[in-house]
């Protein structure tokens, strides 16, 4: 089966449905208007169930097949949230609030995952139930971990969950995974050093916490290249520096942060502990006093085995065996489709966006063209997780 020929024939109106949604985002779980829209849509194929506020804002339908004699319950994921940038170009359908734009294509995957929802509502041709997922929040508010709180999985007896996302670069019509990590676990850092301010010309009566945190940058940086195994991945970034406002005065305090991304639990923890002994021994040093905080972000995206070949041969039905990469690179990016699969066996997928600008730039835009693969993926899915007998 390549592109759904019933699919084709929505592909105008999903792409009304997906622009209008990119004028309209929202931020984080405030996506009230999307998510209503999406409840619309959803009673009016006909969906047999409808529930909102999951997750604080999120959505599910459920979909019955012809027959429910399998048991089977599928769940699909899309995102609904957009992110808190000027959109730049001049689009017939640019964003009407300022600040905010689709700059991650999440307007194009609720679209999608509708424009399959719409296709399997009309024709039933499955044994089991199929659970379209839209969730608030992935734009680091772990909306996807708020829809696993609120027993999501355990009120409609989820029992596997499929993740989609579009990829600047890839061409259209191609998709790209692979079993295990495919994208890092992610992490925040933010440390304080209070040490003892002085005149800057007369640096022996202090004790400088510029020096002090130069050391600590310089020296997190031999975490990876010299405690984590070389086979495995991390990475440990320094963004930001605060301290002093005055040419002539050797500030008392600094902060400074960043960002941790890792593809295994193991190395999370060896990078947190290490990180922590480094600082703390570094201030011991300098007699400096050290407040020293991660705040831990979302899971690694690990993919299971058995359901990654299955979204593989899925894909390949749907755009060809040569248009499919299943030996993706990991992505050192954070996804909280992590907290779902956390729960059930699943996997995530990677669908071509074309030549255009990366995520999260102030000139992306979701690709309409895509729009017949990624639905037909999401159909296809459905049909051969649960054969209609």
């Amino acid at each position: 089966m390549p592109v759904n020929n019933r699919i084709s024939d929505f592909h105008a109106e999903i792409t009304e449905w997906r622009r209008h949604l990119h004028e309209n985002p929202g931020l984080l779980y405030d996506v009230e208007y999307t998510a209503e829209f999406v409840v619309q849509k959803l009673k009016e194929f006909g969906c047999d169930e409808v529930v909102g506020q999951i997750g604080r804002t999120g959505v599910v339908g459920v979909i019955n097949g012809k027959t429910d004699t399998s048991g089977r319950v599928i769940g699909m994921r899309a995102d609904m949230d957009a992110l808190p940038i000027q959109e730049k170009r001049d689009l017939p359908h640019k964003s009407k609030v300022a600040g905010k734009m689709h700059a991650c294509g999440h307007d194009g995957h609720t679209a999608m995952l509708l424009g399959a929802a719409k296709y399997l509502a009309e024709t039933r041709n499955f044994d089991g139930k199929a659970i379209v997922i839209f969730q608030p929040a992935e734009e680091g508010g772990a909306g996807g971990k708020a829809m696993v709180d609120d027993k999501m999985m355990e009120r409609w007896g989820i029992q596997e969950v499929y993740g989609l996302h579009n990829q600047p670069g890839l061409p259209v019509g191609e998709f790209a995974i692979r079993s295990g990590a495919i994208m890092a676990g992610t992490d925040e850092f933010t440390i304080f050093i209070n040490a003892l301010g002085a005149h800057a010309a007369m640096p022996h009566e202090g004790n400088d916490p510029i020096i002090i945190a130069t050391q600590m940058v310089q020296a997190l940086q031999t975490i990876v290249s010299r405690n984590v195994d070389p086979l495995e991945s991390a990475v440990v970034t320094v963004t930001g520096i605060e301290a002093g406002k005055a040419y002539n005065v050797i500030p008392q305090t600094l902060k400074f942060w960043g960002t941790i991304r890792c593809l295994d639990a193991d190395v999370r923890l060896l990078v947190h502990r290490r990180m922590k002994e480094i600082c703390e021994g570094i201030a011991a040093a300098y007699g400096a006093e050290l407040n020293f905080h991660i705040k831990e972000g979302y899971p690694v995206t690990y993919n299971h085995a058995e359901q990654t070949d299955f979204a593989a041969d899925i894909a390949k039905d749907v755009a060809g065996d040569a248009k499919v990469n299943v030996e993706q690179v990991p992505v050192m990016g954070g996804e909280d489709f992590s907290y779902m699969l956390l729960e059930r066996p699943g996997a995530f997928i990677f669908m071509g966006n074309g030549d255009t600008a990366g995520l999260h730039h102030e000139e992306y835009d979701f690709n309409d063209d895509a729009i017949p693969m990624g639905a037909s993926y999401w159909a296809k899915l459905a049909e051969t997780a649960m054969p209609s007998t």
